[in-house]
């Protein structure tokens, strides 16, 4: 069997003779260049499972060499060698496609680690991902970059309207990376009480507070060697983003009650509906860490904007539900021309209804119950009332039930999000007969 092949780029010979002993003791073969010419030149002239480059070097730099390889040898992962605390230079490599990085002076375990993620990517290489269904261009270019990021350690933040499926985007960006074998742990951050934040994200010691009768693993440590998802992730608190970007930078965490840090090796996916660029703007959400988490930016597209292919998913759905029930001309005409304010997850709670109702095999218009005002205030209701008073109570109705879900139904968040008190929501959800 072959060995892996590893290209090592740095004009230090120390360096060199480090990375070349660290390798030859994982049995990979290893091939050394000095510069950014002779590094193209091996790389153009035979195949690598993986390259490390320094980032100075004496005829250019190693972001230079990251983004030339993007074109002329993009399967090769490359990892780049930073000096110690840069971290800008180390984010701009991570845009412009590098793999991951690694600061001087060089820690050999974490250095393992990178190596083995690469040569877990090449083995991955042929597999392509089949649940982002749908043949849109939107999808089809959606397809392309979840392809792309997953190759990256770099940390990606996912947005995209209430219910488009970004939780489904972040899984499949793990699932097709090299931390597939590690655990993919998704976090809801607004459904986290503040004062529990802390200890659930970082785990505490035994005493460390009232109540904390055993020692906990944190959120982090429990995504050790996979990917931590953080969906609603503009709903934490401005404290904790403090200590959530000091884990993304130093790689550690420090478990309350405890005196000491430990590692952190879990790769950081984020999602929000909501806009964090305005949120920054208005001081709402810390710059710092905002570009932190959105070294690359991945938009989920809203299902209004994907054409045919809700009757792509609907068959999907339908078929998920084991249901034999097939849409008929009017149905698929109805759904074709929706606006979908609640996107997939709305498209799956309105073809559940139908299959119930429905009385034959077949699902027609009015199964869907769909009512089609004009414009975007498309919504799903019972046929429209013309009492005012009826009105007013549906429009509420709609706003509680999409906070709801934009929550996954916890009634404090949402009551947050609709300017209310917990108690007002409370009242206005029984008067409403929503529960």
């Amino acid at each position: 069997m072959n060995r892996p092949q590893a290209l090592v780029i740095d004009d230090e010979p120390d360096i060199c003779e480090l990375l070349t002993l660290t390798l030859g003791r994982m049995r990979l073969d290893t091939e050394s260049a000095t510069d950014v010419a002779g590094g193209k030149a091996l790389l153009q002239a035979r195949r690598f499972d993986i390259c490390l480059t320094d980032m100075r070097l004496p005829d250019g730099d190693g972001l230079e060499l990251v983004e030339w390889m993007q074109t002329h040898a993009p399967g090769v992962p490359v990892a780049v060698i930073t000096a110690h605390g840069n971290v800008e230079t180390a984010v701009q490599a991570l845009k412009l496609g590098a793999f991951d990085f690694i600061s001087k002076p060089l820690d050999l375990n974490y250095l393992r680690n990178i190596v083995e993620n690469a040569l877990k990517l090449g083995a991955m290489a042929e597999e392509r991902q089949s649940r982002l269904l749908g043949r849109s261009l939107p999808m089809r270019q959606l397809r392309e970059m979840v392809d792309k990021v997953a190759r990256s350690q770099a940390p990606v933040h996912i947005s995209g309207d209430s219910g488009t499926g970004k939780e489904l985007v972040a899984k499949l960006i793990h699932d097709s990376g090299p931390r597939a074998d590690g655990p993919f742990v998704p976090v809801n951050c607004g459904a986290i009480p503040a004062e529990l934040m802390e200890s659930e994200f970082f785990g505490h010691r035994k005493g460390s507070f009232t109540g904390a009768v055993s020692d906990k693993v944190g959120l982090v440590q429990s995504a050790d060697g996979g990917t931590l998802f953080l969906d609603e992730i503009a709903d934490l608190p401005l404290a904790m983003q403090v200590k959530l970007l000091r884990v993304i930078q130093e790689k550690t965490v420090r478990p309350v009650g405890s005196s000491r840090e430990e590692p952190a090796n879990a790769r950081i996916l984020s999602a929000t509906h909501r806009n964090l660029g305005q949120m920054v703007a208005a001081g709402e959400f810390r710059e710092d860490l905002y570009y932190r988490i959105n070294v690359i930016e991945l938009h989920v597209p809203s299902l209004r904007d994907r054409g045919d292919d809700v009757l792509e998913l609907a068959d999907h759905i339908l078929k998920k539900l084991k249901s034999t029930a097939t849409l008929d001309d009017s149905a698929k005409q109805a759904l074709l021309t929706y606006a979908f304010p609640g996107n997939v997850r709305e498209l799956e709670n309105l073809l559940e209804r139908a299959v119930t109702l429905c009385a034959s095999g077949s699902i027609g218009k009015a199964d869907l119950q769909i009512r089609q005002p004009s414009g975007d205030a498309a919504t799903t209701s019972a046929p429209q009332s013309t009492n005012l008073g009826d009105q007013v109570e549906d429009v509420q109705r709609q706003a509680i039930l999409e906070a709801l879900e934009k929550t996954r139904f916890n009634k404090t968040a949402a009551a947050k999000l609709l300017g209310l008190s917990f108690r007002q929501l409370r009242y206005r959800i029984k008067k409403l007969g929503i529960e």
